[in-house]
Protein backbone atom coordinates (compact mmCIF):
# COMPACT_ATOMS: atom_id res chain seq x y z
CA UNK A 1 0.00 0.00 0.00
CA UNK A 2 1.65 3.33 -0.69
CA UNK A 3 0.73 6.48 0.53
CA UNK A 4 0.39 9.38 -1.45
CA UNK A 5 1.25 12.93 -0.10
CA UNK A 6 -1.53 15.57 -0.32
CA UNK A 7 0.00 18.91 -1.31
CA UNK A 8 -1.93 21.46 1.10
CA UNK A 9 -2.35 24.75 -0.83
CA UNK A 10 -1.40 27.23 2.10
CA UNK A 11 -2.37 31.08 0.78
CA UNK A 12 -0.75 33.31 2.59
CA UNK A 13 -2.11 36.42 0.80
CA UNK A 14 -5.42 36.75 2.83
CA UNK A 15 -3.57 35.78 6.31
CA UNK A 16 -1.11 38.53 5.97
CA UNK A 17 -3.92 40.78 4.73
CA UNK A 18 -5.68 40.29 8.01
CA UNK A 19 -2.38 40.18 10.56
CA UNK A 20 -2.16 43.96 8.83
CA UNK A 21 -5.64 45.34 9.54
CA UNK A 22 -5.29 44.04 13.17
CA UNK A 23 -1.25 45.94 13.25
CA UNK A 24 -1.39 49.19 14.35
CA UNK A 25 1.86 50.47 13.75
CA UNK A 26 1.63 54.06 15.35
CA UNK A 27 0.34 52.65 18.37
CA UNK A 28 3.34 49.96 18.50
CA UNK A 29 5.51 52.62 17.95
CA UNK A 30 4.74 55.07 20.66
CA UNK A 31 5.18 51.82 22.98
CA UNK A 32 8.17 50.98 21.81
CA UNK A 33 9.50 54.95 22.48
CA UNK A 34 8.13 54.81 25.85
CA UNK A 35 9.97 51.38 26.98
CA UNK A 36 13.10 52.76 25.38
CA UNK A 37 12.50 55.95 27.37
CA UNK A 38 12.36 54.07 30.42
CA UNK A 39 14.94 51.75 29.74
CA UNK A 40 17.32 54.75 29.16
CA UNK A 41 16.71 56.02 31.92
CA UNK A 42 17.48 53.28 34.11
CA UNK A 43 20.48 53.14 32.40
CA UNK A 44 21.15 56.33 33.44
CA UNK A 45 20.16 55.86 37.15
CA UNK A 46 22.41 52.97 36.79
CA UNK A 47 25.31 54.57 35.89
CA UNK A 48 25.11 57.55 38.25
CA UNK A 49 24.81 54.67 40.79
CA UNK A 50 28.02 52.98 39.74
CA UNK A 51 30.18 56.58 39.72
CA UNK A 52 29.22 57.41 43.18
CA UNK A 53 30.47 54.64 44.39
CA UNK A 54 29.21 52.93 47.85
CA UNK A 55 26.50 53.41 49.93
CA UNK A 56 25.68 57.19 51.22
CA UNK A 57 24.21 58.86 54.18
CA UNK A 58 21.13 61.29 54.05
CA UNK A 59 18.84 63.02 51.38
CA UNK A 60 19.24 61.39 48.07
CA UNK A 61 20.13 63.65 45.53
CA UNK A 62 17.82 65.65 43.60
CA UNK A 63 18.22 63.47 40.23
CA UNK A 64 17.52 60.60 42.39
CA UNK A 65 14.18 61.85 43.08
CA UNK A 66 13.32 63.00 39.82
CA UNK A 67 14.24 59.88 38.22
CA UNK A 68 11.93 57.86 41.24
CA UNK A 69 8.83 59.87 40.64
CA UNK A 70 9.22 60.76 37.49
CA UNK A 71 8.83 64.39 37.95
CA UNK A 72 10.56 66.46 34.79
CA UNK A 73 11.22 70.19 34.92
CA UNK A 74 9.57 71.63 31.49
CA UNK A 75 8.25 74.52 31.02
CA UNK A 76 4.68 73.48 29.71
CA UNK A 77 4.00 72.15 33.43
CA UNK A 78 2.80 74.80 36.05
CA UNK A 79 1.57 74.25 39.58
CA UNK A 80 -1.94 74.81 39.93
CA UNK A 81 -3.02 77.97 41.35
CA UNK A 82 -6.06 78.03 43.72
CA UNK A 83 -8.67 80.98 42.34
CA UNK A 84 -8.71 84.31 44.97
CA UNK A 85 -12.46 83.00 45.49
CA UNK A 86 -11.46 79.59 46.71
CA UNK A 87 -9.03 81.18 49.02
CA UNK A 88 -11.21 83.51 50.74
CA UNK A 89 -13.30 79.90 51.58
CA UNK A 90 -10.35 77.94 52.16
CA UNK A 91 -9.14 80.75 55.16
CA UNK A 92 -12.42 81.16 56.53
CA UNK A 93 -12.89 77.34 56.94
CA UNK A 94 -9.57 77.15 58.59
CA UNK A 95 -10.42 80.58 60.63
CA UNK A 96 -13.68 78.46 62.23
CA UNK A 97 -11.46 75.23 62.69
CA UNK A 98 -9.09 77.81 64.33
CA UNK A 99 -12.10 78.83 66.56
CA UNK A 100 -13.42 75.59 67.14
CA UNK A 101 -9.97 74.77 68.58
CA UNK A 102 -10.11 77.42 70.57
CA UNK A 103 -13.19 77.27 72.45
CA UNK A 104 -12.54 73.65 73.47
Amino acid sequence: MTRTRQQHTICTLPIRATLIQFMNFANMLSELRSELQHIEEAILVLERLAASGGRRRGRPPKWMSQVQTGATNSAGTQKRAFSLATRKKMAAAQRKRWAARRAA
